[in-house]
């Protein structure tokens, strides 16, 4: 069964939720979902097993405070009202970069408490927002990234998919520096190999490659129209723009490591996704 959250999503707010709950507390959740009596309460970790499987093979509709949803989503929701002290363990933190993989944004917001002895403080209180509309086709990256896996191994870019993969991995672990490098591997390896794909025999260069791209073969294969690329450097392409994005200098201010991690793998795959369908159909015309 088909849910919003990604597999490693579910199980990191499964881990989270066992961080900061304790059995009884877990026990009691499970009563509130109906699935009282099917997770295994031997260990923590057995717990968080079994609920991460019911979730993600049965997805049961459940009742929560934000009303009727998927047992995936209760689970997310109840681990994003974590302490601040568990927002430091690696659950945590591929819970939040499994969010960002599935198309969500985490919202904070401040809130004053007051607690038993009068005084007041801060608590942060996360909710889920979805950075991209649901209901446009080809906005899905879990959906984006099993298609480019697919065609990469169509056309045989075995080290490519490497390069993808080493990004995702890293990614998923919020090692944004290593998923950026692998990523940028990924983008120039799969432009090369389309352009050895077409016939390119030129010297190794990675620029040339993309120049024959587009205006090398007797179709080119990026298209001037579209502004992918322009035989003068002047004018914009957007190849060679998300090349040049793709390869910054230093840090900028405004801009966390994670938001732009984010933002570098979201573009990586919808564009990925387009050069190797059409690298695709090209070979099979």
């Amino acid at each position: 069964m088909t849910t919003e959250f990604n597999r490693m999503t579910v199980v990191a707010a499964a881990e989270v939720i066992s961080a900061f709950k304790s059995h009884n507390d877990m026990a009691v959740l499970e009563v509130e979902w109906g699935v009282a009596g099917r997770c295994d309460d031997s260990s923590k970790s057995a717990r968080v097993a079994s609920l991460s499987r019911i979730a993600i093979e049965e997805n049961l509709t459940v009742l929560s405070e934000n009303g009727n949803v998927g047992l995936c989503r209760a689970l997310v929701e109840t681990a994003l009202t974590a302490p601040e002290s568990t927002h430091e363990i690696e659950a945590w933190k591929r819970l939040i970069a499994g969010l960002h993989f599935d198309g969500f944004e985490i919202d904070e917001s401040k809130n004053e408490i007051e607690n038993s002895w009068g005084s007041r403080r801060q608590r942060s209180t996360f909710t889920l927002i979805r950075m991209l509309p649901d209901d446009i086709p080809g906005l899905d990256f879990r959906e984006a990234g099993n298609e480019i896996e697919i065609l990469l191994d169509k056309c045989g870019f075995t080290v490519a998919k490497g390069h993808l993969r080493q990004a995702l991995s890293a990614f998923q672990r919020g090692e944004w520096s290593s998923a950026n490098g692998e990523l940028r591997n990924f983008y120039e390896c799969y432009l090369n190999e389309i352009a050895n794909g077409l016939g390119y025999t030129g010297p190794n260069d990675s620029k040339l490659r993309r120049d024959y791209l587009g205006s090398g073969v007797q179709s080119p294969f990026l298209l001037e129209a579209y502004n992918e690329w322009n035989a003068n450097n002047q004018k914009p392409q957007f190849v060679q723009g998300l090349m040049s994005r793709m390869h910054p200098h230093g840090g900028h201010p405004g801009l966390s490591e994670e938001e732009d991690a984010t933002f570098r793998i979201q573009i990586s795959l919808v564009t990925a996704r387009l050069f190797l369908r059409r690298y695709n159909q090209r070979r099979r015309s």
